[in-house]
């Protein structure tokens, strides 16, 4: 069969099982199947697939047509001009997500205090439920000076997280830990609490994706009846792990962001972003600091 043949079988294939941006997965995994670009499939599209190669195109198509992500196929997904392994243990890093980075970037560059955390400042980050470890691999890139720690409860994703620093030569930087939110880490010690957390509600169920149910880490997804229950938890931790003045960033949805500003009273600057489709997607919040105290003075 050739290339072009096989793609516009694998598209119709695709279509007919309703399988989202059939076009897409359809290149997507005969370039995981053939080890090429895009360029190469349009530019050699008479090539002959080897019996082989139309194996293991057929396999990963039927994997696919009963819905399991094609980040889980392939084992990959890209994240802040990053590839990263991905596995079922993790969450499959989204687009979305990449607004905490923007916003601790934002925060460090625009400080209410006039100070800004440049990048060569020796900051204090925890990535909370770091699951494929993308948010501190983010964050290790744009800070080469920082020091960070990620947690998570899964002894599996952290495998994930730390093939991904290894593989992106992070490993020295970030410190990895198997633990519940911020147990066991040092308190008011961090400049930055992030976390992108469970916070679906069970009674959301039916509303996420198929594909997210069946396939992705569940823990990861659902937090509880109400979806603010993780974050309810994680609130008092970070306001105790952060220094005065320290950040809490937060991925949310537009379901759980009037009950976060909510668990957010106190704070100081607590804001929702919204992310390219106006959906609220960041909270963040400031600790207050110490009224009197003076303020750390930063490195120049």
């Amino acid at each position: 069969m050739q290339l072009k043949q096989a793609l516009t079988s694998a598209l119709a294939r695709l279509t007919a099982t309703q399988v989202p941006s059939p076009r897409l997965n359809a290149e997507l995994l005969l370039m995981f199947t053939l080890n090429c670009d895009r360029a190469h499939l349009y530019a050699h599209d008479e090539r002959e697939l080897t019996t082989d190669e139309e194996a293991r195109y057929d396999a990963a198509l039927a994997e696919r047509a009963r819905g399991v992500p094609t980040q889980y196929i392939t084992g990959h997904q890209e994240f802040w001009g990053m590839d990263l392994i991905v596995t079922p243990a993790v969450l499959i890093p989204r687009p979305e997500t990449e607004h905490i980075i923007e916003t601790v970037l934002e925060l460090t560059t625009t400080k209410p205090t006039g100070q800004e955390y440049l990048p060569h400042t020796s900051l204090l980050i925890a990535d909370i439920g770091t699951g494929s470890g993308c948010i501190a691999l983010a964050l290790a890139k744009e800070f080469p000076y920082a020091e960070i720690h990620a947690t998570d409860i899964s002894s599996a994703a952290l495998e994930v997280a730390r093939a991904n620093a290894a593989r992106h030569e992070l490993e020295s930087r970030i410190h990895f830990h198997e633990a519940d939110l911020l147990t066991g880490l040092n308190l008011n010690e961090f400049d930055f609490v992030v976390s992108n957390p469970p916070y679906v509600g069970e009674s959301e169920e039916e509303q996420v994706q198929l594909e997210v149910r069946k396939f992705e880490p569940r823990n990861a997804v659902f937090a509880g009846p109400t979806g603010t229950e993780v974050i309810a938890r994680l609130i008092p931790q970070t306001h105790a792990a952060l220094k005065p003045g320290g950040w809490l960033v937060l991925e949310i949805s537009a379901t759980i962001a009037d009950q976060t500003k909510l668990l957010l009273s106190g704070w100081d600057d607590v804001t929702i972003t919204l992310d390219l489709q106006s959906i609220p997607r960041v909270a963040r919040a400031r600790k207050p600091p110490i009224t009197g105290e003076s303020r750390r003075a930063l490195p120049s």
